[in-house]
């Protein structure tokens, strides 16, 4: 298992919990994202196969495309990223914690907290899209058993909750997405699109004062 004991109350900057599955059955995970200043390097730390690399290179990119909506700063990018999955020894693999990955990179390069009650899990692809992932049942049931008190899941593995208990289905309210900016927008609510939305104001004004000093 990749941890015994996981916190998954209050809320911190560039954590997100995923669910993953084990041959021992489903478990949490945490996503932990930093920003490094003077360094360009991505780090991806914790015992990651190569599905997991890519996942996290996916989410970044699409973190990139999206800078200007979510209010990250570009210059962010030319600093360094640091991502990284507790309980290094264990190896970790699978394309399952795209969406727990991106949101933390979003949550970290935005400065924006993400609540841990909220657990996620589902691959990506580099133009968003959430695609099914396997395990369903046994991830919910790490979900239950933790206390994570909402879940986003694939809209494609909605079918899957047929398999799981009555008593879990009543406890954890449940999102099912098609596309990261639903993922997003579940997460974060409308305090990162608030920050977007300043973001393109403050460029919009610098750019007509700027203008202005150009025709005096």
């Amino acid at each position: 298992l990749f941890s015994e004991f996981e916190d998954v109350k209050g809320e911190f900057i560039g954590v997100a919990t995923g669910l993953a599955w084990t041959p021992y059955g489903g478990d949490i995970i945490k996503i932990e994202t930093s920003v490094v200043p003077q360094d360009s390097s991505i780090n991806l730390t914790g015992s990651l196969g190569e599905v997991m690399k890519e996942s996290a290179r996916a989410a970044l990119t699409y973190a990139k495309v999206n800078a200007q909506k979510f209010g990250i700063d570009q210059r962010k990018f030319k600093m360094g990223l640091h991502i990284h999955v507790p309980e290094g020894a264990v190896p970790k693999d699978g394309p399952s914690a795209g969406i727990a990955i991106c949101i933390s990179i979003i949550s970290a390069l935005s400065s924006v907290p993400v609540r841990q009650s909220i657990a996620m899990t589902g691959e990506i692809t580099l133009r968003g899209k959430i695609l099914p992932v396997g395990g369903i049942r046994e991830k919910l049931l790490a979900a239950y058993r933790y206390g994570v008190e909402e879940v986003i899941l694939p809209k494609q593995n909605q079918k899957d909750l047929e398999k799981v208990p009555d008593e879990v289905k009543q406890k954890i309210k449940f999102y099912f997405v098609e596309h990261l900016d639903e993922a997003v927008s579940i997460v974060f609510g409308s305090n990162i699109l608030k920050k977007g939305r300043k973001s393109k104001s403050l460029k919009s004004s610098s750019k007509k004062q700027s203008k202005k000093k150009n025709e005096t």
